[in-house]
């Protein structure tokens, strides 16, 4: 349900928790999810979301780049996720893998299909995220952004494809930063690979409609997932018509809908869904 009440000006709007807008629309169909390795990451409210529709889940994490983040490693997942998914009702299961390998794409696949089945909805939520600028760029620096953000992305969305039976409820969920709507300054890298797949998203949707596979990514706009300073927040919150920023089950309610029966007509699309942010 959500807060019948005004918002009066400086008051920050927050979204409902209500379990009551849960519903098993995905039940009996298995979820992979790449890039789950902090509790209040984008991809464990994904998972979340999806368990609470009725979806088995499979999510894939890296200890090793979670660590070496600005933010204190979260060592407590994915164990603890997976108590609170299974909690739910539904099967979950995670692999710790790291998606720069170019090997890593088809043996996530496997392990999944090995654990859960097959899967019939992919979110690559995955992401290498590195601040640079013209001059600090390197060849190292767009090798890594690349290899996970583009290459494991194409990789993962291109072997689903290929062992979907068919049916009408294949989707793929790729993730986006609004690269096409202005510039991220200090993130040349990240910038480049992220607008790779946007167009990446719009071309496969085209190549794998005729198998049942929806292709969309989401644009969730600047999203507070602990990395946010206090100062930083409130000058962000300034620029959102709510009062707050993104949090990480904007994003995850977005997928959900993108993985069920009502967005079956919905593909090839750059979904912006930031909030009205305004980057003026």
């Amino acid at each position: 349900m959500t807060d019948a009440r005004s918002p009066v000006p400086g008051d920050r709007v927050r979204p409902s928790s209500d379990p009551a807008v849960a519903n098993t629309g995905l039940r009996g169909r298995v979820a992979l999810v790449t890039g789950v390795g902090r509790r209040r990451g984008i991809g464990s409210a994904i998972c979340r979301a999806l368990a609470a529709r009725g979806a088995d889940v499979v999510f894939s994490h890296w200890k090793p780049y979670d660590r070496a983040a600005p933010m204190p490693p979260d060592e407590d997942e994915p164990g603890a996720l997976l108590e609170e998914l299974r909690a739910t009702g539904v099967r979950a299961q995670g692999v710790e893998i790291d998606l720069s390998r170019p090997d890593s794409p088809e043996r996530l696949l496997d392990a999944a299909t090995s654990l859960l089945g097959a899967p019939s909805i992919l979110v690559n939520a995955a992401a290498h995220s590195v601040r640079d600028g013209f001059e600090a760029l390197d060849a190292e620096t767009l090798d890594a952004h690349h290899a996970v953000n583009v290459r494991a992305t194409a990789l993962l969305s291109v072997h689903f494809a290929r062992r979907y039976q068919g049916g009408s409820e294949g989707r793929i969920v790729n993730f986006s930063s609004g690269q096409s709507l202005g510039p991220m300054i200090g993130e040349l890298a990240y910038a480049a690979s992220k607008g790779a797949i946007e167009a990446f998203t719009r071309t496969l949707a085209a190549e794998v409609g005729h198998k049942g596979i929806t292709v969309n990514a989401i644009n969730p706009g600047p999203t507070d997932t602990g990395w946010m300073t206090e100062e930083l927040r409130e000058a962000l919150a300034a620029k959102f018509p709510s009062g707050r920023v993104g949090e990480p089950e904007d994003a995850a309610r977005l997928v959900a809908f993108l993985a069920g029966d009502e967005a079956a007509w919905i593909t090839g699309q750059i979904i912006h869904s930031e909030g009205g942010f305004l980057r003026s």
